[in-house]
């Protein structure tokens, strides 16, 4: 039912809202069949229950009605059309749509029909992948279901979504409410078993979808809470409501102005706009003074853009009140709640104390994460600078079964990731070391670029680790731009824990390393890799390598066994050995390993920090070398006038027809040394030729560039 409900989508959007009962016929356009459908308004249905039904039920739904495609759909020959795999690099459409998009529609979807809460589908969402969950929007105090419409395209290749939309004059109770998104999850939950369904929302939305979550903990729920309202309590709007019941005829026409000034991006800061509308009011009475702040208040705030003034007053007084019980009702269960739950808080929330609130029900629930956006207020996803696909994906949240799969799961990076990643966040970084990289023909020419790593995978690059994994950047990208080619970097498992998250919860950008394909190492992902047939990137020296010690620059940490040629035999996999230098030309390290631990309050600090974290060699193979023991630590180190970073990659071994080194030890050392040998030939290779770089200092490449050339195509030695 999940994916047939889905390729309902709605034409006009207006249409839709304010005309579902009343007009003689409403006509839907079906995504996967791209056919316009045409069905009677007066039996319309939403999730097969018509419209006077769900009145009479007061929002609650019947299991036992059938679905509005049953009913309505003719034809459905485009339903299995569905792509299954986005190419790197995908158009996501994130900022395609603005803020005053949102206006403009929600203009004409709060004009009164007297209908009940409902669900639609936006067109802009399109046909997702193939087995795409089913996200339901459940929106914040406005109602209008409009929230996401600055991340439709995104989601709706990924996700089957569908949005809440309430009406301005619908008075469901927030029990109804609740009843009414239980019945759809559980409808959706009946159909679709073993995919999981997400629940975003915001506000009041995050009261209704925690309450949702505890009443039900066996259904597989994702819940994402935007700046919940479950911090009511501490809220300044709780300082209303006394007021509000005590004022109404005073306040009611002033509230409006208020929940306008929700909007970091858009408004004044509330407290501000709160004591500059309290200046001058001595000497009014309490009624007159509260007319008089309120006021001042709609003269220090612009009205939103003609919105605020369709919005019935009595729409305001409802919500508030509402927030109360909505706010009591799901703090009460919060214990109840064991679905996967993920917080995104603002750090300049003016209506919820939100950053204080996410880290509370991050220690409160179970399975929570958290994620701040500092720079952000209340309406988080209105204000163009959060791709919400972007952080599900790099939280780890994504998936499409019960159990997360780190390879089936994964969805590439879209042009707009990359050009945040690389352009935006890192762009500064990418002038500073002006990577350029060299790869190795079958002839053994040395050529710059990437021509020489194979296209065709599955393909294994081994190399080395340079200080604190300053190469990884360079090297995801380089192979995204030339190549269009994500590489699935294997990663320490400790990266992917909660408390290494909760660590970074105020550093998104960290998350990005998730998103451009890294996957915590392990013979099952490195299987499932190779199975399908990837580009993958492994760094056998690890973090003794990226954490190396003074004087150990450029010397490889391998562990004796061969850990990774066994599998690359087996699926015959081509391994491309490569060298890397640089780093030393960016930073000088001044305080290693060894130096914190004889400072008694930094090694208290490292043993602290590894205590609980994943050992991983420690799990594969008790040796006593070295690379086995890998204590986490950020070592110190100053920055230096940027050099320049060199990659080459060289000449790919073949593995396939070496079936003989699975049967044989000695083989497959001798193939092990081999790639290894090759990586320390690379590095000399590289360390000799970067002299004779005319281009190798950053002020030489900056004169050389104008505004017109990419630091990709500055020129470098002749190999």
């Amino acid at each position: 039912m999940g994916s047939t409900i889905n390729s309902f989508a709605v034409s006009q959007l207006g249409s839709l809202i304010s005309k579902f009962r009343w007009d003689a016929s409403v006509r839907h356009r079906s995504v996967s069949s791209r056919k316009l459908i045409k069905f009677r308004a007066d039996s319309s249905r939403v999730y097969g229950i018509s419209a006077a039904r769900q009145n009479e039920n007061n929002g609650d739904l019947s299991s036992s009605g059938k679905t509005l495609a049953a009913d309505y759909f003719e034809g459905n020959e485009g339903a299995n059309d569905a792509a299954e795999i986005l190419q790197p690099l995908w158009d996501d459409g994130f900022g395609t749509q603005t803020f005053k998009d949102y206006l403009e529609i929600a203009k004409d979807i709060v004009r009164p029909d007297y209908g009940p809460p409902r669900w639609f589908c936006p067109i802009e969402c399109g046909c997702p992948l193939k087995d795409s969950p089913v996200l339901l929007y459940l929106p914040g105090l406005d109602g209008l279901g409009l929230g996401l419409i600055l991340q439709h395209k995104a989601l709706g290749k990924v996700f089957e979504v569908r949005c809440m939309h309430i009406p301005v004059f619908d008075r469901t109770p927030f029990q109804g409410l609740v009843n009414f998104v239980e019945n759809a999850v559980k409808l959706e939950s009946a159909s679709s078993p073993k995919k999981p369904i997400y629940l975003v929302a915001e506000s009041i939305g995050a009261c209704i979808a925690l309450s949702v979550a505890a009443r039900n903990p066996v259904i597989d729920l994702v819940v994402i809470l935007i700046n919940p309202a479950t911090s009511y309590s501490r809220s300044q709007l709780r300082l209303l409501l006394p007021l509000l019941e005590a004022l109404p005829d005073q306040l009611c026409t002033m509230m409006p102005y208020l929940f306008s000034m929700t909007s970091e991006r858009c408004f004044h800061d509330l407290g501000d706009s709160v004591k500059r509308a309290m200046l001058n009011i001595s000497g009014f009475s309490l009624a007159e003074g509260a007319k008089e702040v309120f006021r001042n208040l709609a003269a220090l705030s612009q009205p939103l853009f003609g919105l605020i003034d369709i919005m019935p007053v009595e729409f305001y007084t409802w919500k508030l009140k509402m927030l109360k019980t909505a706010a009591a009702y799901a703090n009460s269960r919060l214990h109840a709640v064991k679905a996967e739950v993920l917080v995104l808080a603002s750090g300049k929330d003016n209506m919820f104390p939100s950053e204080d609130e996410g880290r509370r029900l991050s220690d409160t629930v179970g399975n929570c994460n958290f994620r701040c956006f500092k720079d952000n207020g209340h309406t988080l996803l209105l204000e163009g600078t959060v791709n919400l696909l972007t952080v599900i994906k790099g939280t780890g949240h994504y998936r499409r079964k019960t159990k997360r799969d780190e390879v089936s799961d994964y969805v590439p990076p879209s042009l707009s990731e990359y050009k945040l990643a690389f352009d935006k966040i890192l762009g500064y970084y990418r002038l500073a070391t002006s990577p350029v990289m060299y790869s190795t023909l079958e002839d053994s020419n040395i050529v710059r670029g990437l021509r020489g790593v194979p296209d065709k995978g599955p393909v294994l690059l081994v190399g080395y680790h340079m200080l604190l994994g300053a190469e990884i950047y360079s090297l995801v990208e380089g192979f995204l731009r030339e190549k269009n080619m994500v590489v699935r970097g294997l990663s320490h498992p400790e990266m992917f824990t909660k408390n290494f998250g909760s660590k970074y919860a105020e550093s998104s950008n960290f998350d990005l390393f998730k998103v451009f394909g890294a996957l915590p190492v392990s013979e099952r992902n490195l299987f499932r890799l190779f199975s399908a047939k990837s580009h993958v990137l492994l760094y056998p020296g690890g973090v003794r390598e990226a954490l190396h010690r003074k004087g150990e620059s450029y010397k490889l940490f391998w562990p004796e066994q061969p850990e990774f040629v066994r599998m690359a035999v087996k699926f015959g996999v081509t391994i491309v050995p490569f060298g890397v230098v640089g780093v030393d030309d960016i930073v000088e390290l001044f305080l290693d390993y060894n130096e914190q631990m004889r400072i008694p309050f930094l090694n208290q600090q490292i043993r602290q920090q590894n205590h609980n974290a994943i050992k991983l060699r420690n799990r594969i193979e008790r040796t006593g070398e070295e690379v086995s023991h890998q204590d986490l630590f950020v070592p110190g180190f100053y920055p230096k006038i940027p050099g320049r970073f060199y990659f080459l990659f060289g000449k790919p071994i073949e593995t396939e027809g070496m079936k003989e080194c699975l049967k044989d030890e000695k083989l497959t050392k001798i193939l092990y040394k081999k790639i290894k040998s090759e990586v320390e030939k690379n590095i000399a290779y590289l360390l000799e030729k970067r002299e004779q770089d005319p281009y190798r200092n950053i002020l030489k490449r900056m004169a050389y560039c104008d505004v017109s050339m990419h630091v990709d195509h500055v020129p470098s030695f002749d190999t």
